[in-house]
């Protein structure tokens, strides 16, 4: 696991980074079908509460929101 505050920021168009910690946050309590299912609005708090996080709840979209909870279902994947 990475030392936080040697960590670079992570922004919204870091869909992978944003995925890996969200994963290594909750580990396998998500599983595919349960990620699909996480309301956006409950996404959006999570990747604002990562640490080295910079963005802003502004500067999201739905389009980001997406493409994060695809790479968070690969990154699952990848580890089972």
């Amino acid at each position: 696991m990475n030392d936080d505050k040697f960590a670079l920021p992570i922004h919204w168009a870091d869909h992978e980074d944003i995925a890996l910690s969200l994963y290594e946050k909750f580990g396998d309590d998500f599983g595919e079908s349960k990620i699909y299912r996480i309301r956006f609005t409950e996404l959006l708090d999570w990747v604002l509460s990562l640490p080295n996080f910079a963005g802003t709840r502004e500067e999201s979209n739905e389009g980001h929101l997406e493409q994060i909870q695809s790479a968070w279902v690969y990154e699952w994947r990848d580890n089972q």
